[in-house]
């Protein structure tokens, strides 16, 4: 793939990489994610997919008024744009831009491969007003090959912790060992979510759930220790509720300033793309939601 406009080819690692398009969502992930940047001193890739002219259908008249220029042109202001946006959000941070050719989903999802982390917005220049999540945005979630972070427009106090779901699998455990490093960075708290059922306590009226309660709070316990002493820096907060995962993440998350989720739990299996709980909590959440894909 050749680079575009830009600053030279794109390098085997993009450290922290955000796709812009000028949109409202977008620029929200672009500031958050030249602050994420700064907190683990990683550079920043403003990145911006073009789509030409001949991979369109329509795409002779495009070609006849000059419709690749306006875009090239049109690249060059969004990532302009992008860098200022990102060294006020983070000012010192290593910001270089890149402009690609090729679909958007694709090509993103390609550059995953080399990136620590993508950063998105919850929608895009091609999303309804009223989708709750985009079409780049699900599709990376659903398919990049790191970790994905997908921007909503609330924000929190920068004292508020990081809530992490944690369920006992592998892929629940990459997502406390990021929360532990996403909370230390930020000299906050982590709230541990363990909801141990796809039930609810009203389903089963005048059960004695004692025994079950105190075996969840030893997996959950068993699955913080090692974390607890690799950094002592950050206060633990154990919930274990008898609930489904969903609601429960989503209650804590409120008041959060970020949700970390495994990319898929304890119902998934090795070549699940995205659990049921993970693709809900980043569809409905309203704070940063990282998912804690793997390469």
């Amino acid at each position: 793939m050749s680079p575009g406009v830009g600053e030279g080819t794109l390098t085997m690692t993009l450290g922290i990489a955000v796709g812009v398009d000028g949109s409202d969502p977008s620029d929200a992930a672009l500031r958050w994610a030249a602050r994420e940047a700064a907190l683990h001193a990683a550079p920043l890739k403003l990145l911006h997919v073009v789509t030409p002219p001949n991979m369109v259908a329509w795409q002779e008249p495009l070609a006849m008024t000059g419709y690749g220029e306006w875009q090239q042109t049109r690249a060059r202001e969004i990532l302009d744009k992008g860098r200022q946006l990102a060294e006020e959000a983070a000012p010192g941070i290593d910001v270089s831009t890149e402009s690609l050719a090729g679909p958007s989903v694709a090509t993103l999802i390609d550059l995953s491969k080399d990136a620590q982390m993508m950063v998105v917005g919850c929608r895009g220049l091609g999303a309804v007003g009223r989708a709750l999540l985009g079409s780049v945005s699900r599709a990376m979630v659903h398919h990049a090959h790191c970790p994905v972070a997908v921007v909503h427009d609330a924000t929190a106090p920068d004292d508020a912790p990081v809530v992490v779901g944690i369920d006992g699998s592998p892929a629940s455990e990459r997502a406390v060992a990021m929360a532990f490093d996403e909370a230390s960075c930020r000299g906050v708290g982590l709230v541990a979510v363990h909801a141990w059922s796809d039930a609810g306590v009203m389903d089963f009226p005048g059960f004695d759930f004692t025994p079950l309660e105190q075996d969840a709070n030893e997996v959950l316990a068993e699955r913080l220790a090692g974390w607890q002493e690799r950094y002592p820096d950050v206060a633990v907060e154990r919930i274990v509720a008898f609930d489904r995962p969903v609601p429960q993440l989503l209650l804590q998350a409120k008041r959060a300033q970020l949700l970390v989720v495994g990319s898929h739990g304890r119902g998934g299996f090795a070549g699940m793309l995205l659990g049921s709980v993970s693709s809900a909590v980043v569809q409905s959440a309203t704070v940063p939601v990282l998912v804690a894909r793997q390469a």
